[in-house]
């Protein structure tokens, strides 16, 4: 096995987050629910951004978020995603380099703009999504170089992409390179809708062995085991993974690795603004904490840190300086 170079390479969606207040009314008045996950197409993200109330541009994608915060850990980073040639793909190129995250995936023309996300967020925080993929879907298997997958500890899967087809192709050539190199795989599921759509897919990867972490909160563990409550599922599909970690929002975290089963709740919040990329981060926080060897109660305190820092604000990249938060609290 040759000697790693990074701590963590992510495949995701690379989009920028369009985050807006909101009402109920205007989400009834949309034809949206509450909390909900739904892609849109061009003419639908048009359409609703010209509805929405003023926003604010932050770059994002479920594995992009990750990335982002174990980078702010100390982590050593790399993405692959696509973007196109305009001012959201500089936006998001920008804000990983600047972090020191790898990125070197050459931009695409810009007859198909980089994918943004129109985040309505009530005022419990609660987040409405509304995804434009644009660029981000046609990511090519081509992009995914085999010594860069080799060269980090973890391989990070994001649910959401597995859609697109060739995306799917590049996510499935990662996970060859992945293991010819004997590294460890990580799987966010993302969404219910992902699971339902991919639902055989989902489980083949988890039933072949390709799937060391799998990353999912309570409702994403019900969909995909179709399990009715929370504990059959975990007994259902912890037995088939090294390790399986579990959010449950309020409720904290619970972790399964190799039989031995561990909790931690959630982290005090003073006030939720906005729970957009809150899983994201608490896979950041779990899977810097997997690869500096911490002790798995550790892992899940890190990864609940994260998320309570960046739902205490708006937006899904941290804020606060979450290698201190973690010194502050773990040493």
């Amino acid at each position: 096995m040759t000697d790693t170079t990074l701590d963590i390479i992510a495949i995701g969606n690379a989009l920028v987050d369009v985050l807006s207040p909101t009402t109920d009314a205007f989400l009834a008045e949309e034809g949206l629910t509450a909390g909900a996950m739904q892609l849109i197409d061009a003419t639908q993200a048009t359409a609703l951004y010209g509805r929405m109330g003023p926003g604010r541009e932050i770059s994002g994608g479920s594995a992009g978020n990750t990335v982002a915060g174990a980078a702010m850990m100390g982590a050593r980073c790399a993405f692959i995603g696509q973007v196109a040639k305009d001012q959201l793909g500089e936006v998001f190129v920008h804000d990983l380099e600047s972090q020191g995250i790898e990125f070197t995936v050459p931009a695409r023309e810009a007859d198909i703009p980089t994918g943004r996300c129109l985040i309505l967020v009530s005022p419990g925080g609660e987040r409405t999504m509304n995804t434009y993929l644009g660029a981000a879907q046609f990511l090519p298997p081509a992009s995914v170089d085999e010594a860069q997958v080799a060269s980090a500890k973890v391989l990070l899967l994001e649910g959401y992409l597995w859609d697109p087809a060739e995306p799917r192709a590049a996510m499935k050539a990662a996970i060859r390179m992945a293991r010819k190199a004997g590294r460890e795989v990580a799987l966010g599921v993302s969404a219910v809708f992902c699971i339902m759509n991919h639902l055989e897919d989902f489980r083949a990867l988890v039933n072949d062995g390709d799937i060391d972490i799998l990353f999912a909160n309570e409702e994403e563990l019900l969909a995909l085991t179709g399990e009715g409550d929370f504990e059959a599922a975990v007994a259902a599909l912890a037995p088939k993974l090294p390790l399986l970690v579990a959010t449950r929002g309020a409720e904290g975290a619970t972790a399964v690795k190799n039989g031995e089963r561990f909790h931690v709740a959630a982290e005090p919040v003073a006030r939720v603004v906005d729970t957009t990329g809150a899983g994201d981060l608490f896979s950041a926080g779990y899977l810097v904490g997997h690869v500096q060897g911490r002790p798995v109660a550790e892992c899940l305190t890190m990864g609940a840190i994260a998320a309570a820092e960046v739902i205490s604000h708006f937006g899904a990249r941290p804020e606060q300086d979450l290698k201190a938060l973690i010194a502050a609290r773990l040493g």
